[in-house]
C-alpha cells in the first residue's frame, strides 16, 4: 500500500475512471464549512443492510445524530456481504459523477483505485485535526497511508481467520471443543470423524466466502511470508508449495455444504452451525455478533479458534469510510467521519459488530470475550492483509482471482486456478 500502483485500465474496467467527479463546481472539501456547523442530510453508503451488521449500523447512527442534531442521516446502505453488489452500484455512481457524501470501503489495497481515478479527498489533515494518528495504532495507520496521505478512516478492525464451530456437535461427533486442531492435517482428521456422524463438517457460501476460504488456507500453508509473498511477487504463484496449498484447498472444499453456491452471503451458512447441521464456519468475527443476536452462548452453544495452521496471526481487515471528490455535503461528511473516529462511535458501534475498535481509547470493558481476547491478538501477533475484504490488493486484482477461485469450486482443476492466479498477479503486480 505504501507504493503507488499504476492501475488505470482495471480500473476503466471497473468503472472506476472518471472524467472529473469534482467538476461538478463544488467547492473542494478542504474548504468546506467546519463539521460543527454542517447542516442537511449526510448520505452514507454502506453494505450494512441486514442483520447484526444493520444493528451496528444503527448503533454508530444513534452517536452520530447525538453528536450532530442538526443533521439528517441518509441510509444509502445496498445489501451483500463483503460489498459484493454494493461496490458495482458505488461504481456506476462515482462514473456518473454523482457520489454519496461518504462510502464504505475496506482499508488497505481496496482504496488504490479510488485513489489513482482521483475519487478519494485526501484526510490528511483531517487526521491533525482530530488527533486520530494518536489514537489509532501505528501498524493501522501504516496501512491506511499511500504515499504518504490518508484517504480514509477506519470504523473497526475485524479479523478474518477465525472458525466457528457447534460444541454438540463436534461432541457428538468424537471431537473435543476445547482442543482444536493446530493444522490443515489435523482439522481434516477432526472433519472426517464430523462428516462420519452425518453431519456436513465445514459449512460455506458463494463466491467471496469461498475466496476468504482459499486465503485462509493459502495462510496456513505457507505461513506469513508466503502469504504476504503472493501479493508483493515475492512468492511464486507457480511454485510447488502454491500447487500444495492448492491442492489443501481442494480437499477443504470436499467438506463443505453441496449447496454452497446458492447461498449468496454469510449469514446461511453461519446459520447451519447455529442450528446444529455443520460443525464449522470459516468466517470473519462479524460471526461473533451473530451469535450474540441470536442468543448462543460462547462455550456452551460455541466455540471459536484461528483457522487451524495460523495460530499467533491476525489476518485483518477493517470497515472504512472515505470522503469523496464532489460530495454534495462535505462539512455534514467530515461530521460523519468525526463521529465514525471518536471513541464513543466506536464503543457503540464495536460492541454491536463483533470487530474491534480502531480507536485504542474506546471504552471496551463490557465487550465480549472474544472481543477481548481479539484486541490481545491484534496487539501481539502477526497481522497479514486479507485478500477477500480488499486489504491486501486492489478491486481489479481480488475480482480476476474470485472469478477463478468461483470456477475452481466446480471443476476442482488446480493446475488451471494456480495458472489463472499467476497470470492474474503478473498483470497487476506490475
Amino acid at each position: 500500500m505504501r507504493r503507488s500502483l499504476t492501475l488505470i485500465a482495471a480500473a476503466a474496467t471497473l468503472g472506476l475512471t472518471l472524467a472529473g467527479c469534482g467538476g461538478s463546481g463544488q467547492a473542494p472539501a478542504d474548504s468546506a464549512a467546519p463539521a460543527s456547523e454542517a447542516t442537511g442530510e449526510v448520505g452514507v453508503f454502506t453494505w450494512w443492510a441486514d442483520g447484526s451488521e444493520k444493528a451496528g449500523l444503527d448503533a454508530l447512527v444513534d452517536v452520530f445524530k447525538a453528536d450532530y442534531p442538526g443533521l439528517t442521516f441518509d441510509n444509502l446502505a445496498v445489501a451483500g456481504g463483503a460489498g459484493s453488489q454494493a461496490k458495482s452500484v458505488l461504481a456506476a455512481q462515482l462514473k456518473a459523477g454523482t457520489p454519496p457524501d461518504s462510502f464504505q470501503a475496506h482499508a488497505g489495497a481496496e482504496l488504490q483505485d479510488y485513489i489513482d481515478a482521483d475519487q478519494l479527498e485526501d484526510l490528511t489533515g483531517f487526521y491533525a485535526e482530530n488527533k486520530l494518528t494518536d489514537q489509532f495504532p501505528k501498524d493501522l495507520v501504516d496501512r491506511l497511508t499511500v504515499d504518504g496521505k490518508i484517504y480514509s478512516v477506519p470504523s473497526n478492525i475485524h479479523r478474518s481467520n477465525v472458525v466457528w464451530a457447534n460444541v454438540e456437535v463436534l461432541k457428538k461427533a468424537g471431537v473435543d471443543p476445547n482442543k482444536p486442531a493446530d493444522s490443515l492435517e489435523g482439522w481434516f482428521a477432526d472433519m472426517d470423524k464430523i462428516k462420519a456422524s452425518g453431519k456436513t463438517p465445514l459449512a460455506v457460501a458463494g463466491t467471496w466466502t469461498q475466496t476468504q476460504l482459499f486465503e485462509n488456507v493459502l495462510l496456513s500453508s505457507l505461513g506469513v511470508d508466503g502469504y504476504n509473498g503472493l501479493w508483493d511477487g515475492q512468492t511464486d504463484w507457480k511454485g510447488a508449495d502454491v500447487t500444495k496449498a492448492i491442492e489443501a484447498y481442494k480437499k477443504t472444499l470436499s467438506y463443505t455444504n453441496s449447496d454452497r453456491d446458492s447461498l449468496s452471503d454469510w449469514a446461511p451458512a453461519t446459520q447451519l452451525v447455529e442450528d446444529g447441521a455443520a460443525a464449522y464456519n470459516l468466517m470473519g468475527d462479524w460471526a461473533e455478533a451473530k451469535f450474540a443476536q441470536d442468543g448462543k452462548k460462547a462455550g456452551s452453544d460455541y466455540s471459536y479458534f484461528p483457522m487451524p495452521g495460523t495460530a499467533g496471526v491476525f489476518n485483518f481487515l477493517a470497515d472504512s469510510f472515505t470522503l469523496p471528490v464532489g460530495a454534495p455535503n462535505p462539512a455534514g461528511a467530515k461530521a460523519w467521519l468525526s463521529t465514525i473516529g471518536s471513541a464513543e462511535g466506536q464503543t457503540a458501534f464495536n460492541k454491536v459488530k463483533g470487530s474491534i475498535p480502531a480507536n485504542t481509547t474506546a471504552k471496551t470493558d463490557d465487550f465480549s470475550d472474544y472481543q477481548k481476547s481479539a484486541i490481545k491478538d491484534f496487539s501481539q501477533d502477526k497481522i497479514v492483509s486479507s485478500l477477500a475484504h480488499g486489504a491486501a490488493v486492489p478491486v481489479a486484482w481480488l475480482n480476476e482471482l474470485s472469478t477463478a477461485v468461483s470456477k475452481f469450486g466446480g471443476d476442482g482443476n488446480v493446475a488451471a486456478l494456480q495458472d489463472a492466479a499467476a497470470a492474474t498477479a503478473e498483470k497487476f503486480a506490475k
